[in-house]
């Protein structure tokens, strides 16, 4: 990819640097939705999990959570095929709300929230494992070293990792401007853009994670703006 986008950026976002309670803060979370629906995320994390799911599952971690409306959108989806799991919801900050929490439960999965950093959670030896891993719009505000850390674990946590995140290209880039369209504030216009300078394309993601430990990769671009990644294996 030639350009200024030829290789990953990473900046600070506003939102990773404001109090949970500040109302731009709050706005831009409800912006994130939003941007989810636009890039039809939890369609396309659903889509993954059914395929690359090898059973039923019982228990599922999803790393950096925010306030869990990704993954209720994520259950929703699957829900009618895959009844009574436990969901483990990992961030740096408490927001899964005893409402989200209960709509979880109206489909019969049990929201778990996890405040913690993820390098220090997932290095305890007391997590056990799990029928699958994932990560939304999470994995690009990592430089290549932490990310090589973050993915050396992943094999011993489960077989199955997924990760849906923005796609670094210029397409991308440019309709970052016309999320104004849906009323996005100046903090998600600003991370909008900060996360697909930072977000991957090609093979980034393949080549960081642990060689030997997958029987299986997926990485491609899904639309115009979502990078996927799928490792499966015997972890």
């Amino acid at each position: 990819m030639p350009g200024p986008l030829s290789r990953r950026r990473i900046e600070p976002e506003l939102l990773d640097t404001m109090a949970v309670d500040d109302p731009r803060a709050m706005a831009s979370r409800r912006d994130l939705v939003r941007v989810n629906a636009v890039m039809f995320q939890s369609a396309i994390m659903a889509r993954l999990l059914g395929a690359n799911v090898e059973r039923k599952p019982l228990r599922i971690l999803e790393i950096g959570a925010g306030d869990g409306r990704f993954m209720l959108s994520v259950a929703r989806r699957l829900a009618p095929q895959w009844p009574n799991v436990e969901v483990i919801m990992l961030d740096q900050a408490d927001l899964l709300t005893p409402s989200i929490k209960a709509a979880f439960a109206s489909l019969g999965w049990r929201a778990q929230s996890v405040v913690a950093d993820v390098f220090e959670w997932i290095d305890r030896p007391d997590i056990g494992i799990f029928d699958a891993v994932s990560a939304n719009l999470f994995l690009h505000h990592f430089e290549d070293l932490e990310l090589e850390k973050l993915l050396s674990v992943m094999p011993r946590l489960t077989s199955c990792f997924l990760a849906t995140e923005p796609r670094r290209s210029g397409l991308a880039l440019w309709c970052t401007g016309w999320l104004r369209a849906i009323g996005a504030n100046t903090v998600t216009l600003h991370d909008a853009a900060a996360s697909v300078r930072a977000g991957f394309a090609s093979d980034d993601l393949s080549r960081l994670w642990p060689g030997g430990t997958a029987t299986a990769f997926q990485e491609r671009r899904v639309g115009p703006f979502t990078h996927a990644f799928v490792a499966r294996g015997t972890g």
